[in-house]
């Protein structure tokens, strides 16, 4: 008989395990970082300051003409994904950063290749954008994330918060729908509180459940075991047990727990409950999204086409995070081989999709993890072929909201190491991000203390910028 597997206790093997790993990345990024100074590319103070000024006041005329982001589909790929594997290959790096996976993919536009997992996406260049310069130097899968999803340091007095739930505090006087305004599928990777001091109320909403399935059973929207005619029993019975509501309408907090009671009620029975419903899209298109090589389809494709849905509901910041992760310093080619074209199929689907229902403009679609992976494998036991955590460069890729597909901005040198031109730092992106949707990256934001804080301040964090994606606009 099979032991359930309790997710809570770590066997001695396991921290054996985990112990291992933190201790490979710790010497990578050592050994890495001592490096740097006298190989990174090199650029002035003065110099990054020019580029950067000079970039920001050509990215705010170009967006003067642009509509405003609508909605935002992060697809975080949590773990770090491979540059080298995925968006930036080096093929004639030679086999020591490229292992037997050294084949390129030409795409549908001229001088951009991607490596041979993704012969979907290729199909879509046109659509979208690679950055291949981005680059931050944390190693750390928390302190990393934190900085590529905030934009902020870690480790300073202030918690900030996610561009996401920076999205929902910024539309929370525009956005009226039934459904969360910050929605996460299917749960949080976990690394840091994404709501930061905002609180509670700016936190992401995890739908659970796995919308792969026969029914995509949303925590606290669509429940196992319960039909919608026992659903709306309960609710009638409610209704009839309610005395304290009666003659008290004109009461504000009744009031307000009544509209309280009839918006949750809108989302389990009404229009929010049916975004989830995918049984409702035709069967080819849902197949588009991605079938495993046993005929079923997979988790991460039937995430981006809930994720598609959540936008014509006007849902302003959804989070798909990658089922089973990219931290891959062992078995890395085996994950790759079984992850990557799972990720071609769900997001090529999911930006022709987009564009064929007209969303495109209006929605940003950005796919990235919280950084890259060593461009040398590590071909020595226990690794037996993987890659380690790597800060110093990886790629981005972004699409639609009023930026221009068919580009790449930036580059890394020969073997993925550094970068060669045009760095891209998180500021840097997300400010682009947060222009195009018509937030203002120097605003001030409520913290309960009172305590200064703004969306974006990278002057006084020490944070580098070398200028928003005015290439793209």
């Amino acid at each position: 008989m099979s032991k359930k597997h309790n997710p809570d206790k770590v066997t001695r093997r396991e921290a054996l395990r985990r112990g291992a790993l933190g201790a490979a990345s710790v010497v990578a990024a050592g050994s890495l970082s001592s490096r740097a100074s006298a190989e990174h590319v090199k650029i002035s103070p003065e110099e990054l300051a020019k580029q950067k000024a000079a970039r920001d006041a050509a990215a705010i005329e170009k967006a003067k003409s642009k509509g405003k982001i609508k909605s935002v589909i992060q697809i975080f790929l949590w773990g770090g994904m491979s540059h080298n594997d995925t968006w930036d290959p080096k093929p004639k790096s030679g086999w020591d950063y490229m292992g037997d996976y050294a084949k390129v993919q030409p795409t549908n536009v001229d001088g951009i290749q991607l490596c041979n997992w993704f012969p979907n996406l290729a199909k879509q260049a046109d659509k979208f954008s690679l950055i291949r310069s981005m680059t931050h130097g944390v190693f750390g899968h928390e302190t990393a994330a934190y900085l590529m999803q905030t934009g902020h340091k870690a480790g300073g007095r202030l918690a900030y918060p996610s561009v996401g739930a920076i999205f929902a505090w910024s539309k929370r006087d525009e956005y009226k729908g039934l459904l969360p305004p910050y929605i996460v599928m299917l749960r949080a990777a976990g690394r840091f509180s994404e709501e930061g001091f905002l609180g509670p109320a700016y936190k992401p909403f995890a739908t659970g459940g796995d919308p792969a399935a026969e029914r995509f059973e949303v925590q606290g929207i669509i429940n196992r075991g319960i039909n919608d005619n026992r659903q709306r029993a309960r609710k009638d019975l409610v209704d009839k047990a309610n005395i304290m509501g009666y003659g008290l309408a004109d009461v504000p907090e009744m009031a307000a727990a009544e509209e309280a009671k009839e918006r949750a009620y809108g989302l389990i029975l009404g229009k929010g409950r049916e975004v989830f419903e995918l049984g409702n899209e035709p069967t080819e298109l849902r197949n588009r999204y991605g079938l495993k090589p046993d005929g079923k389809r997979h988790t991460f494709g039937q995430e981006c086409l809930a994720a598609r849905r959540m936008v014509e509901a006007g849902v302003p910041y959804i989070t798909i995070s990658f089922p089973g992760g990219w931290d891959t310093h062992g078995n890395h080619f085996a994950t790759m081989n079984r992850q990557c074209p799972q990720l071609d199929q769900g997001l090529a689907a999911l930006l022709g999709d987009l564009s064929d229902k007209g969303l495109l403009d209006s929605t940003l679609v950005w796919c990235t993890g919280e950084f890259g992976r060593t461009p040398k494998i590590a071909q020595e036991p226990p690794w037996n072929g993987g890659r380690h955590h790597y800060g110093h460069v990886n790629s981005v890729l972004v699409a639609g909201g009023g930026l221009k597909g068919g580009h790449v901005v930036g580059a890394s040198d020969e073997t993925g190491a550094w970068v060669a031109e045009r760095p891209v730092y998180p500021a840097d992106l997300l400010g682009s991000f947060y222009l195009l949707a018509g937030i203002d990256a120097a605003a001030q934001l409520p913290h309960p203390l009172g305590f200064e804080a703004h969306v974006l301040d990278t002057e006084k964090e020490g944070m580098k910028s070398a200028g928003m994606l005015e290439e793209i606009m």
